[in-house]
Parts: structure tokens; sequence; C-alpha cells
């Protein structure tokens, strides 16, 4: 047997469940999807599944850190800015590159739907994903508001500051069907992105610049 064939179709085998099970764990979620149903629309056996992910858990995974990948190579937090942006900049490009990611539509809103699930009902996996692709990020948003607040990366002002920003962008996701009763006229989609991040942005901003005048108050 030509060990390289074997290893190509080995590959493409992977890549077809792993594919197919982003789309099936979406879906259904991580309890109620089955490795037989994903085998199927896969055209696997379920040998693959032991041979390539071990089981169902550690395939879903794979397919938490593959569709956050996706997702950020589509739409990195830094958006193609230079290394001279300004501090103000680099917030702008991230938060608008999170919200093209919770907005995104066709295949790679695999990755919100999946989020979506695991904030309401948290797997395992979750730990990893945070440790591997989602703390990367959190640090990257926390060095730029430790330089808008001027405090450290690691201290509470800026955590709370950054997950605040953060709030901001995933309630457009999660709070949809409340806001659609709210506002039935506004639809937030993909295509108002640009609005939203500069709103966000600019709130933030001016939160952070008066949170910072209060803090240098009290000294």
């Amino acid at each position: 047997m030509d060990i390289s064939k074997s290893t190509t179709s080995d590959l493409k085998t992977r890549q077809r469940v792993l594919e197919t099970a982003v789309e099936v764990f979406a879906e259904h979620g991580f309890r109620k999807a089955t490795v037989r149903d994903i085998c199927k629309r896969a055209n696997a056996n379920i040998a693959a599944i032991n041979y390539h992910f071990r089981d169902k858990e550690g395939l879903y995974t794979a397919v938490l850190q593959y569709a956050h990948q996706c997702a950020c190579e589509k739409y990195p937090p830094q958006l193609g800015l230079h290394g001279d942006a300004t501090l103000e900049q680099r917030l702008l490009a991230f938060v608008r590159s999170l919200l093209l990611r919770i907005f995104d539509e066709g295949r790679h809103a695999w990755h919100g739907k999946l989020m979506s699930r695991e904030m309401f009902e948290p797997t395992r996996a979750l730990d990893a994903l945070v440790e591997n692709n989602i703390r990367p990020l959190a640090q990257q948003l926390e060095s730029i508001v430790s330089g808008l607040l001027g405090a450290r990366t690691n201290s509470e002002p800026v955590r709370l500051c950054t997950m605040s920003i953060v709030s901001q962008c995933v309630f457009y996701h999660h709070a949809r069907p409340v806001v659609n009763r709210l506002y039935p006229n506004q639809k937030y989609t993909l295509k108002d992105v640009d609005r939203l991040a500069g709103h966000i942005t600019g709130f933030s901003l001016g939160a952070i610049k008066e949170f910072k005048r209060h803090t240098m108050l009290k000294k």
C-alpha cells in the first residue's frame, strides 16, 4: 500500500468528518447530536471518529476549536491594521472583527451558533477552547484597554472594561429575540456591523476616559 496515498485519504476523511460535525453540532448541540448521524452525513464509518478524535467529546472539542479558528482567520482582530495603529484604531478593529464573527452568515455562522449553545449548556470542551483560542484574544483586548486606561494589564479596572466591551458586542446576538420584539423595525444583520462597531467603540472610549478621570480624582 502507498503510505502517502493512505495518509492523504486519512486526512481527507478527518477533514470531511470535522466539517460535517461542525454543522451537526451547531444544529443539534453536543448532547443531541449523534456520532451515527455525523458519520452518515460525512460518508465515513464510526471507526474514523475513534481513529481521529478518540470519541464524541474529542470530536466536539476539535469542532469548537476548528470553527473558532476559521472565524478568526476570516476576521482577525487586527483586520489588516499596520503596526503603527493607534489604540483607538486597534479597539475599533477588534470590536468590528468580533461583530463580524458574530453576525457572519453561511457556513461561518456555525461558530456563533456553537458559542451560543456553549454559553447556555457549557461542556468540558469549553475549557480547551478558552485556554487555546479565547484567552489569547482576551489578552489582546486587555492590552488595548490597559493602554487606554494607563493601568496594569491584570488589574480589575482593565478586566471590567474589557468585559464591558465584549458584553456590548455579544448582546446583539444573545438578546436578538428580545431586541426583535422590542424594536420590530430594527433587524441587526451583517450590513449593520460598521455602524454598531463605531457606536460600541465610541461609547467604550468615552466610558474609559471617564473611568480614568474618576480614578485620577481619587488619587
